[in-house]
């Protein structure tokens, strides 16, 4: 059975079985229109034509709750009663207003991921265009000048030799953690917390990824750095097969990481823009593919080992940080050059084989001559007899 590690299923279906009456907060209308959609794509029903065909996973649905929750309130507070009833003007406005600062959360703090909200309502706008138009009513795509650019989150790149440091300064459960999580780049917590000693094979030097753990595909990998610590962790916590391989909190995780890092690179910003203050056990993927990347000679190779389906997952987990120039003089040598070289290289070797042969013939003409002399000076010694 796969773990949840944040109880996705647990939560939202609590929650909604607690909104049967109404979601707090919001009018009868917004309720009524929220649920409907949720229920909607819970079961994988009028979803818009250019969506991913399904129901929802339950990751996605608390995400879209909570979103639509927030739309339904901030119309609210400017006179728009039914979150359906917003024109363009207000809806470009609003989100111009969160990505520039202007709205802000009740902490004072700036929005972030703004492309993600403006995804979300994009389509549940397209929802409310298709339920819409199976009751004979056509409604505008207002959401066409929705800024949904993808904003990447800083994180925190560290190199190889810190990596090392991290680890070795580290209790011996996390430092196996740190070790397995660089050298697989699995993804953490989900794929993580779902590995047993069961996926370990040939001596704890491969691991199978089970497809039914994995966002995207199952994968089995090889493990070049790990192996022998993953074999000392399993002896030493007497793991059965069936057992985790890593039984940890991703909070409780995540703050011994966090700490760690503060006391040993500071509270300084890292290369990728996220203090080491904020590390956490995803930032491994990133630094994992920077590792791996330069060493994969196939990127097809590469993308395997992450899962990845896509290449321009490869730029966004790097951005190319910890790279070198690794251009040589054979390289600058075009095809002809090194076809011409080719052929010289072979004449030479047929030049050596040809003298090879001809001191070989001589060696036998040698010897062919000294057998003769041999032969005739015992014919003079036998006459003289």
């Amino acid at each position: 059975m796969k773990i949840d590690p944040y109880n996705h299923k647990e939560r939202y279906l609590a929650w909604r079985k607690g909104a049967e009456t109404g979601i707090e907060g919001l009018s009868k209308e917004n309720s009524s229109i929220v649920l409907t959609y949720l229920d909607d794509m819970q079961r994988g029903v009028n979803i818009a034509s250019e969506s991913v065909k399904g129901p929802r996973g339950f990751n996605r649905l608390n995400c879209l709750k909570n979103k639509l929750q927030f739309f339904a309130r901030k119309f609210s507070e400017r006179g728009i009663q039914a979150i359906t009833d917003i024109n363009e003007d207000q809806l470009i406005c609003l989100f111009s207003e969160m990505r520039d600062g202007t709205m802000r959360k009740v902490d004072g703090a700036v929005y972030e991921s703004v492309d993600t909200f403006a995804r979300t309502f994009k389509a549940f706008w397209h929802w409310h265009q298709k339920v819409s138009r199976k009751k004979g009513i056509e409604i505008k795509d207002i959401t066409c000048d929705l800024d949904t650019r993808n904003e990447k989150p800083d994180w925190v790149y560290l190199t190889e030799e810190q990596v090392r440091l991290l680890a070795e300064n580290a209790k011996f459960k996390y430092k196996v953690l740190i070790y397995f999580l660089f050298d697989t780049g699995i993804r953490s917590p989900t794929e993580l917390v779902n590995v047993r000693v069961s996926d370990l094979f040939n001596d704890f030097k491969e691991l199978n990824i089970r497809q039914e753990t994995s966002k995207t595909f199952g994968r089995r990998i090889k493990l070049m750095i790990c192996s022998d610590l993953i074999k000392q962790h399993i002896k030493a916590n007497n793991l059965k097969a069936e057992d985790q391989l890593f039984d940890v909190s991703p909070s409780y995780a995540n703050r011994y990481l966090k700490s760690l890092a503060k006391g040993l690179f500071g509270d300084k910003e890292s290369p990728a823009g996220a203090k080491y203050s904020e590390l956490t056990m995803y930032d491994f993927r990133h630094c994992s593919c920077c590792y791996w990347l330069p060493r994969y000679k196939s990127e097809s190779a590469l993308k395997y080992r992450f899962g990845w389906k896509k290449s321009d997952k490869i730029h966004y987990y790097s951005e190319l940080l910890g790279m070198k120039d690794t251009i040589s003089e054979e390289d600058m040598l075009i095809d002809t050059t090194k076809t011409e070289i080719e052929k010289q290289l072979q004449r030479e070797q047929k030049e050596k084989e040809m003298m090879k042969e001809q001191i070989n013939d001589l060696q036998s003409q040698l010897a062919k001559i000294s057998e003769l002399t041999n032969t005739i000076f015992k014919n003079m010694k036998y006459a003289e007899n």
